[in-house]
């Protein structure tokens, strides 16, 4: 039992930090303006979150995909309505690879 308690403590605090972190993301989120065309489960001008994880579920390479995709922006993936390019001036780069896997857990 002695030996548990150790473990425990190192797996609450694991998931702490995690839940923090993750807290964390739809801030730079919001301070970049995502959040004027994007939402976690609905769509605005963009697509909803939820549909970008659902898209990209299980590809090893999402992350860098759609860091490249906000980078350059573009348009004719998800409509014909162009995404503005967002530069590290923005979202820094972990900003944008954090924001990125908060989309990709979403369920």
């Amino acid at each position: 039992m002695k030996n548990l308690l150790p473990i425990v403590t190192i797996a609450l605090g694991a998931c702490l930090v995690t839940a923090s972190a993750r807290a964390a993301d739809p801030e730079a989120m919001k301070k970049a303006g995502c959040l004027a065309c994007h939402s976690d489960d609905k769509k605005i001008v963009g697509p909803s979150y939820k549909d970008v994880a659902a898209k990209y579920k299980g590809k090893a390479d999402a992350v860098t995909v759609l860091m490249e995709k906000v980078r350059k922006g573009g348009s004719g993936v998800w409509g014909p309505v162009p995404m503005s390019p967002n530069p590290p001036s923005k979202i820094s780069d972990a900003d944008l690879k954090a924001a990125i896997e908060y989309i990709l857990a979403l369920k």
